[in-house]
């Protein structure tokens, strides 16, 4: 069901001249990695190497892996640009090809109170805009399409650490609708207080998030008190180029004023197994993707948080700030 752009790959592979591909799949899209693998070398000139490794988003750049294997260009399927790297990179979306009107009216019932409607979705589902911000105004609703900030490509997309377009018109909606999946909507909960409603193009399903957010919020109070509680900390920084968020250094600095013990960990990615060898420290700061704490929250055996929440552990933020603010 999704739509490769096959003809746009082959062309700028031909373009740009490249003869050794590294090439990046998300999970969910590994299983085309043989068949993209072979139709790449039976139309280019160019060798493939599928990256085994996994990749969580735009931002999962695989750099060391591709100047380790010579490689001249990566290829990140899934995708759309994110941010430019000192490495030829390829980013070529893929389109999820299903129709969601009925999901749309479905919808309908449960923002049935809130007449002012920002629709956000993943790139996956940005064609499906249109059709959604239609029905919504043959019903009566006013819809606001994020402007495109940050990381984000278009307007009115949202990546698991970016929702600063609905940060940035806040205050001229009253409620969100996500086309996408749990991960979006979930982070679209967690970066505004307001109504976030889900359309699951994958699992035909409309979900209202507020009790997950609610729990989430619960979980990250319990994780934030054990890392105040905490006297030897430490602070983790990622080698991958998109994934940093905020100062290691100056989280550092301010917990050592604080008296507390304080060592900075550098890791490709973020693991139980990884942080339990590090037996004598009591809790982490992640620096690198702002998801990790909140969506592996039962996999850490010790609290795990991330930038934006230190910030309320070394008193830069209240939690009513952080909450208001967004946890991503």
């Amino acid at each position: 069901m999704y739509k490769f752009d096959e003809e746009n790959l082959i062309k700028e592979i031909k373009e740009r001249k490249a003869k050794k591909i590294l090439l990046q799949l998300p999970e969910g899209l590994k299983k085309e990695a043989a068949r993209l693998t072979k139709f790449i070398e039976e139309n280019t000139d160019a060798k493939v190497i599928v990256s085994g490794e996994p990749c969580w988003g735009a931002c999962d750049i695989a750099l060391n892996e591709a100047k380790d294997l010579k490689a001249d260009l990566i290829i990140l399927y899934g995708h759309a640009p994110f941010m430019k790297i000192d490495f030829p990179i390829l980013y070529i979306e893929a389109r999820y090809e299903t129709n969601i009107e009925d999901l749309i009216k479905k919808s309908l019932k449960e923002i049935e109170d809130y007449n002012k409607i920002a629709v956000v979705c993943s790139v996956q589902h940005m064609h499906q805009i249109p059709v959604t911000e239609k029905i919504l105004k043959e019903n009566g609703k006013e819809v606001f399409i994020p402007p495109k900030k940050g990381f984000a490509f278009y307007p009115g997309q949202v990546l698991g650490c970016e929702y600063n377009g609905l940060k940035s018109i806040k205050d001229k909606f009253d409620a969100i609708l996500v086309i996408g999946n749990d991960f979006h909507a979930l982070g679209a909960a967690l970066a505004i207080p307001k109504p976030v409603i889900l359309i699951d193009p994958f699992n035909r399903e409309v979900h209202n998030m507020k009790e997950k957010r609610e729990k989430i919020i619960r979980q990250r109070i319990i994780a934030i008190d054990k890392v105040k509680d905490a006297r030897k900390i430490g602070v983790i920084i990622d080698n991958k180029p998109g994934q940093h968020f905020g100062s290691a250094e100056y989280i550092k600095n301010k917990l050592e004023k604080d008296d507390k013990e304080v060592i900075l960990i550098n890791m490709d990615e973020i693991t139980n197994d990884k942080l339990i060898n590090l037996y004598d420290i009591q809790a982490f700061i992640e620096t690198a993707c702002p998801r990790i704490s909140t969506e592996d929250y039962a996999r850490f055996s010790k609290p795990v948080i991330n930038y934006r929440e230190a910030l309320v552990v070394i008193n830069d933020l209240t939690y009513e700030q952080l909450f208001e603010q967004g946890i991503v």
